[in-house]
């Protein structure tokens, strides 16, 4: 694990790095964010960005897409990959959020993972991007790369445990930025396999360069 003082130099070196932290999935609404986010899964961004406008057009909201059949939507979602999960999981969730509350995605943990296809990540994402809750944490395969690397976790794989983990040591106010911070990170510098260490704005803190240094120093 990292000390306050180098994870505070984590969060600050990102910061700096990355000044402008916003989910890269294009949305208006709470709805089209829970939509998007599920598409998102074994998806890009971009992908996605690029399929919801049409979908959203004919289904603008909770209600509209209620009322629709899964058939009726997988030709719009069809090049997102697993689209008959997904749009099984979307009409199921259109319809519970019209039936039970008044569709308006909820605003609590507990609510949110009742939805179908909806899991902590998607849930924590919702509740830190569109109801600024202090404390969210996103773990996604960025978040739980860089964690581990950089040391703020100790070789943790479970995304509840990282989540835990991560929210003990980050300032509750910016967690939320910090986990997309970790995307944009992950994306551009520390990659899964080619980790361009020596362009990190963090190596000086980071667990796993240090390792390297040493090992050839």
């Amino acid at each position: 694990m990292r000390t306050p003082e180098q994870v505070q130099a984590i969060i600050e070196g990102l910061e700096r790095e990355y000044p402008l932290a916003e989910c890269t999935l294009n949305y208006d609404e709470a709805w089209q964010l829970l939509v998007s986010v599920r598409l998102a899964a074994q998806c890009t961004d971009e992908r996605v960005n690029q399929v919801v406008p049409a979908l959203f057009e004919r289904y603008p909201n909770a209600e509209a897409m209620a009322k629709a059949a899964p058939e009726d939507i997988e030709p719009y979602i069809h090049s997102c990959g697993f689209f008959r999960g997904k749009a099984r999981d979307i009409v199921g969730a259109a319809r519970m959020l019209t039936d039970e509350f008044d569709g308006r995605v909820p605003d609590n943990m507990d609510d949110l993972l009742r939805l179908p296809g909806v899991g902590r990540k998607s849930a924590n994402l919702i509740l830190g991007d569109v109801y600024g809750i202090p404390g969210s944490v996103v773990v996604d395969t960025h978040c739980i790369r860089l964690s581990n690397r950089m040391g703020l976790v100790d070789d943790m794989k479970d995304p509840p445990k990282i989540e835990t983990a991560l929210r003990a040591v980050l300032p509750p106010e910016k967690s939320n930025d910090f986990c997309h911070r970790l995307v944009l990170h992950g994306r551009a510098v520390c990659t899964a396999r080619a980790p361009k260490c020596e362009a990190c704005c963090v190596k000086d803190v980071c667990r796993q360069y240090e390792k390297e240094h040493k090992e050839f120093t």
